[in-house]
């Protein structure tokens, strides 16, 4: 680590409610946004680790705003499981550390803002899941997140990104990006241009049905990557739902779909060779069932029926991103490479592709559950000869 930016974490460090000395601090590659650090210190004799992390203000324009969200989602949270009796709450919700003033964040002379959560230990985080199994631990926990969070009162979240899902503008962008072609670089991208251009029809059937109010407006994560849940190293089990800064009013069919497409391929989303990347059954299957054995009790059988769109729409949202970022000359996604977002396309176009060769197949899946008006049951799940029917989680 740079010593600037070691000088740096001393001096932000000491903005926070953080008693102790600062023994050591390293950058966290994680993530496309935000600038995130670890760091150690010494509290009377015991070394205990916080996240610092500055916001990234190109593309959350309103930190206050997001902070605001943050602790109140936090706050209810902690709340609910309390209520529940729940054991290591540390360990299932992030815990915001306030600055010296009290605010749950610190400005800098620069004008950036910086906030501070403890660190859970005894966690880690995968890029790609690695058995079915952890595909069901993530549906459980987003599933779960979206439960708990159903009756959070008080008015409405911001929206800190405006439009975040809105596939329909974000495909309005995409076509402005080809025609100025502000880095000069369509010509690289024919192939994935015409793809795109021959899926438009796919992006307005949920934001069409929500504006019929055929699907209800609901709290959501709207960033379900698999890595942004952490699972406890000695079981597995999925502890925490991370990165938080796109809480905000949603569509619970938004978040399952980035579900779909972060777990059920083999591979990480800037994989190049295309050959491994897969949407793979099984994997969906065990992820259906530990997303309804949470979220079952609450979706309408609207949002249940579009489950397996909902993973083609937001795979094929998430390629036309990329790919529009890689017109304009990587403005947005962090980058490690020189077309590393025509890559990351390109991969999920791929993924787009073998979805629809599924579709008919994860509909099915997803129409052998049913159930009452209060809790609904699958009626028989099976992943090779290891049945998952009335799975339930530890928090139920």
């Amino acid at each position: 680590m740079p010593v600037y930016e070691e000088q740096q974490l001393q001096e932000i460090s000491r903005q926070f409610q953080i008693y102790g000395e600062i023994l050591h601090a390293e950058t966290c590659k994680i993530g496309h946004i935000n600038e995130t650090y670890s760091a150690t210190y010494d509290q009377g004799g015991t070394r205990v680790r916080y996240v610092h992390q500055k916001i990234n203000r190109h593309v959350f324009k309103d930190p206050p705003a997001v902070m605001e969200n943050l602790e109140r989602v936090c706050r209810h949270l902690r709340q609910k499981l309390e209520a529940r009796g729940v054991s290591q709450i540390t360990r299932r919700c992030l815990t915001i550390v306030p600055a010296r003033d009290g605010r749950p964040y610190y400005v800098d002379r620069n004008g950036d803002y910086w906030r501070t959560f403890l660190f859970i230990e005894g966690v880690q985080t995968f890029e790609a899941v690695q058995s079915p199994g952890q595909a069901f631990e993530a549906g459980r926990a987003f599933g779960e997140f979206q439960q708990l969070l159903v009756d959070l009162p008080g008015p409405r979240l911001h929206e800190t990104i405006p439009d975040f899902h809105n596939t329909r503008k974000r495909f309005a962008a995409f076509l402005e990006a080809v025609e100025k072609d502000p880095a000069n670089r369509a010509r690289e991208a024919r192939a994935e241009i015409e793809f795109a251009l021959r899926r438009e029809s796919i992006t307005g059937v949920i934001l069409d049905a929500m504006a019929r109010g055929r699907i209800p407006e609901r709290i959501t994560h709207n960033d379900t990557k698999f890595n942004n849940v952490l699972m406890d190293v000695a079981t597995g089990e999925a502890m925490c739902v991370v990165d938080l800064d796109t809480v905000m009013p949603g569509c619970a069919l938004y978040d399952f779909g980035d579900m779909v497409r972060t777990t059920t391929s083999p591979t990480l989303e800037d994989e190049r060779d295309l050959s491994k990347v897969r949407m793979q059954l099984p994997v969906f299957e065990k992820l259906v069932a530990g997303y309804l054995s949470a979220a079952g009790a609450f979706l309408t059988p609207a949002e249940r029926r579009l489950l397996p769109f909902a993973g083609k729409l937001i795979t094929f949202e998430t390629g036309l991103r990329f790919l529009t970022d890689f017109l304009t000359g990587d403005m947005y996604f962090r980058i490690h490479r020189p077309g590393h977002n025509l890559d990351r396309c390109r991969t999920q176009f791929k993924l787009v592709e073998s979805i629809e060769q599924q579709e008919e197949a994860m509909q099915r899946i997803v129409d052998r559950w049913d159930g009452g008006p209060t809790r609904r049951r699958p009626r028989q799940l099976r992943v090779g000869r290891r049945s998952v029917a009335g799975h339930s989680t530890a928090e139920s």
